[in-house]
């Protein structure tokens, strides 16, 4: 059995909280808040709440899933993977590509699983997505387009970029299955300096694929949409209907507008993060290389730090 300790029950850490619960996984949960550490006692009986974590090395656990603010991320995970833990982290992985790459040394040197929190990859969506692209069903893909937009909260430690985006950077890497060889970015920083709330990220990749990415916290609109447009036909991922649609649209050699309407293609509301922490405990259990990999994170982080030294912002 994979006993987890989950370090942060936050906004997004409770989720992981209840999920290891469910899994049947969950052996500890810290967090400073003492009211969150009630409401775990009072939700997961037998569950043990710590709000130290220099406590929390003291027990019997088989991995640490960290799901506390992104600037405490890698002194966190490399705690525990010093202590011989196997390592969940949310994303993003580290603020910069030095940090990341230290900890998959070190995860590697020590034989520990070291998993990072990229959900969309367990979206099953996006894997049809991939099988589109791998089974050459539409030919040959020109680009993808994302729009990951709201009137959001917004950050003081990390701009819309590395908020919102890391998620879809990840999908660019796995569906494209290469690292891009040019980077252009523009950005706007409206509520605070040197905090941008609303980026653009323009990525090329080898052979001429290109993706590009609209990230703000500060849009009228909820829109969270994967286009990709290939040479017959065009997919659109929708997050919030959870749909895939394919409109069987495109524009032949001789400049000629087909189209032949569109279909639903995918629809259904899947669990990604049950199929990501279910993933992580295999993977602990297995001493498999989790499919998102710190290694593949620190490809991740490598575009949002160029990203970020284009913008001249330092984190």
């Amino acid at each position: 059995m994979i006993k987890v300790a989950v370090v942060g029950a936050g906004n997004w850490g409770k989720n992981l909280v209840k999920t290891f619960y469910e899994l049947g996984s969950l052996a500890v949960v810290v967090d400073e808040d003492e009211g969150r550490l009630s409401k775990i006692c009072n939700d997961y009986k037998g569950v043990c709440a710590l709000s130290d974590l220099n406590d929390l090395w003291k027990l019997d656990i088989s991995a640490v899933a960290v799901a506390t603010p992104a600037p405490t991320h890698y002194e966190i995970a490399k705690a525990a993977l010093v202590m011989g833990k196997d390592v969940f982290v949310e994303k993003p992985f580290t603020l910069n590509v030095r940090e990341a790459e230290e900890l998959v040394g070190l995860a590697k040197t020590s034989g520990r699983i070291l998993m990072v929190g990229h959900l969309l990859l367990y979206q099953p969506a996006i894997r049809r997505i991939k099988d589109c692209i791998a089974n050459n069903t539409l030919g040959h893909l020109y680009f993808l387009h994302q729009e990951r937009l709201n009137l959001g909260r917004a950050r003081r430690a990390e701009n819309a970029l590395w908020s919102l985006g890391v998620h879809d950077v990840a999908v660019f890497l796995d569906l494209i299955g290469t690292e891009p060889n040019e980077i252009k970015v523009i950005g706007q920083s409206v509520l605070q300096k040197g905090i941008e709330d609303d980026v653009y990220l323009h990525l090329t990749f080898p052979g001429g694929k290109r993706a590009h990415l609209h990230a703000s916290w500060l849009w009228p609109e909820k829109r969270r949409r994967l286009t990709a447009v290939f040479e017959r036909g065009m997919l659109v991922y929708d997050e919030i209907a959870q749909t895939v649609t394919l409109h069987k649209k495109h524009i032949n050699s001789n400049l000629e507008n087909i189209d032949e309407g569109e279909e639903v293609v995918f629809k259904g509301a899947s669990e990604p993060l049950k199929l990501e922490l279910n993933h992580f405990i295999e993977c602990c259990q297995t001493r498999q290389r989790p499919y998102s990999s710190g290694e593949n994170a620190v490809g991740v982080i490598k575009i949002l730090e160029e990203a970020n030294n284009l913008l001249g912002v330092k984190m």
